[in-house]
Parts: C-alpha cells; structure tokens; sequence
C-alpha cells in the first residue's frame, strides 16, 4: 500500500511561509484527488486543500488565498505552499486523498507563533 511521508513543518512567526511536502511510496495518480488536512489540539481533522488528478484546486475558506496547494504526479508529490500564516494555522499538516483516504502518515507539525 502506498505510504505518505509527510515534511516541511516548523516554527514559524505569524506572517511568515512555510512549504510543505508530501511524499508518497508509490503513485499518487492511483489515488485521485489529493488533499491536505490538518488537526489543531482539541479539534477535529479537517481538510484545508484539495487537488484533482488534472490540478483543479479547492480550499477552504479558512485558507483561502493564502495556501497554495500543487502536485508532482512523476514525483509521487503534493506541495502545500502557505503565506500569510496566523496562531490559527497551528496544526499537524497530513496528506491523503481527499475522497478515499488510505493510512496517515504522521503528519508534519506547524506552529505559528511570536
């Protein structure tokens, strides 16, 4: 089964850019659409990103002009580029597929703060 490896995580103060990448063991063509989720303490996974297998994108509102999310489908790889980040992007960041998921991965950490 194909394994994600998430990275790219870190401190980061608000305002600033971190990019995330996320590696697959195998194709990522075969899992469709991809997406990126993320979990704050306390709260619930939720989807932040999505890409189709032709590079249609939709995000939530919450991040909205902000992230960028990209995929390599020769790499196996989904990028998430994210600007202009605030406390409230604090989360573990993980990649899977955004209709059918398969095992998490553990998730990169990111942590907005001054």
């Amino acid at each position: 089964q194909v394994q994600l490896v998430e990275s790219g995580g870190g401190l980061v103060q608000p305002g600033g850019s971190l990019s995330l990448s996320c590696a697959a063991s195998g194709s990522i063509f075969s899992l469709g659409a991809m997406g990126w989720y993320r979990q704050a303490p306390g709260k619930q996974r939720e989807l932040v990103a999505s890409i189709t297998r032709g590079g249609r994108t939709n995000y939530a509102d919450s991040v909205k002009g902000r992230f960028t999310i990209s995929r390599d489908n020769a790499k196996n790889t989904v990028y998430l580029q994210m600007n202009s980040l605030t406390p409230e992007d604090t989360a573990v960041y993980y990649c899977n597929g955004a209709q059918t998921t398969i095992s998490w991965g553990q998730g990169t950490q990111v942590t907005v703060s001054s």
